[in-house]
């Protein structure tokens, strides 16, 4: 995927927001592990728990045998100085300060990633046809363009793309409005309409180092009541109209043109009125991304059937998750894709996290166990 002389970083350096949401950034880290093989990954030490690195093994998994693990903030520079000294490029799926990682030293430049993930940004790629009605605000804009008698979804505008720890707010007209906490972070905010989805497709995509766009596969989006994303479906889904697929790929071309290289998930959809809509482009490794390569390591003919993706979180230590999920393993068709223990970093906050895919040919059945697996954890 990125050829050899390469590190994989998927997280945040310090900063604002991810201080705040460390629990998320660094499972984002360790997402990565379970697929790498012989690509050196820095890694939160969370996600090389020995019991969850055999349960992948187990699995069949490729899991990563070059693991650059971190356990608080100096431990994670630390860990990216090292490899910048070894002489590998390191391929930031997040900016990183070019004080840490110089831009001579990456594979993709911070400034680069950060604008290519910038919800602010998306026209600059996307055909117009393709386009929601969205605006981008300044914090003094905000009230004005946010009434509460519409309904409207507020995205955070910044080059930072801090991943994990910046949400999409959605409200629906006649609710109270209450902003979400990334506002009184940042400056500027994009205001798009709320959409009717009748389809939400996750279109995986990469580009090698030849620099040229290819397609990994088409997966869809599981997003609750709120419509908020809780998971993905693999395998036989609806595909996607041929014009739209392919704007897809012209897409991550057009990023590849101006020096992207690595994985990446573009978000869209058809609305009840026909309209065919890019929502995101997520220049990054995904949780989309992540148990596709999972499949297509160990699986392939799971794509030939079901899966669906789904995240189990408790307060508890990772060893007790594992430990209480091993009937459900020893039965078949489920696949642990990653995991994190904070207890095995600095971060007082107790909790355990597993992502995990369901797979089958019936699916009813994939369904059926998955929702088990949320009501069972508390979903």
């Amino acid at each position: 995927m990125y050829g050899p002389g390469v590190a994989v970083c998927a997280r945040p350096a310090a900063g604002v927001a991810a201080s705040r949401h460390r629990t998320t950034v660094d499972a984002l880290s360790a997402r990565p592990v379970a697929v790498a093989g012989g690509t050196p990954v820095i890694c939160s030490a969370g996600g090389t728990d020995p019991t969850l690195l055999a349960v992948l093994r187990d699995g069949g998994l490729p899991v990563g045998d070059d693991l650059r693990a971190f356990r608080d903030e100096a431990g994670f520079a630390a860990r990216v100085t090292e490899a910048v000294a070894d002489g590998l490029l390191i391929s930031a799926e997040y900016p990183l300060p070019t004080a840490l990682c110089p831009d001579e030293r990456t594979v993709k430049t911070g400034r680069l990633v950060g604008f290519l993930n910038n919800k602010a940004s998306i026209s600059t790629f996307v055909d117009p046809r393709f386009h929601a009605r969205r605006s981008v605000v300044t914090r003094d804009e905000l009230a004005e363009a946010t009434p509460a008698e519409k309904s409207w979804v507020l995205k955070a505008a910044t080059n930072d793309a801090h991943g994990g720890s910046l949400d999409v707010y959605l409200h629906q007209a006649g609710e109270p409005v209450e902003f979400p906490a990334f506002t009184d972070l940042l400056g500027e905010f994009v205001v798009e309409e709320y959409l009717d989805i009748v389809r939400n497709w996750g279109i995986q995509l990469y580009v090698g180092p030849d620099a040229v766009a290819r397609l990994l596969a088409v997966t869809e989006q599981r997003v609750d009541a709120t419509g908020v994303y809780v998971g993905g479906l693999f395998g036989l889904v609806s595909p996607p109209p041929a014009d739209l697929l392919a704007e897809c790929v012209a897409i991550t071309q057009r990023a590849a043109d101006v020096g992207y290289r690595g994985l990446c998930s573009l978000d869209c959809a058809e609305t009840g009125d026909g309209r065919l809509v890019m929502l995101d482009l997520n220049f990054r490794i995904t949780s989309g991304s992540i148990p596709l390569l999972a499949l297509q390591s160990v699986r392939p003919d799971a794509l030939d059937g079901h899966a669906e993706s789904v995240k189990l979180t408790v307060a508890a230590p990772l060893a007790d998750l594992l430990t209480h999920l091993r009937p459900t393993l020893a039965a078949g068709g489920v696949l642990i894709t990653s995991g994190h223990d904070t207890t095995r970093t600095d971060n007082p906050v107790r909790l355990s996290t597993l992502q995990l895919l369901v797979h089958g040919d019936d699916p009813h059945d994939v369904t059926a166990r998955r929702g088990a697996l949320e009501v069972e954890f508390g979903h």
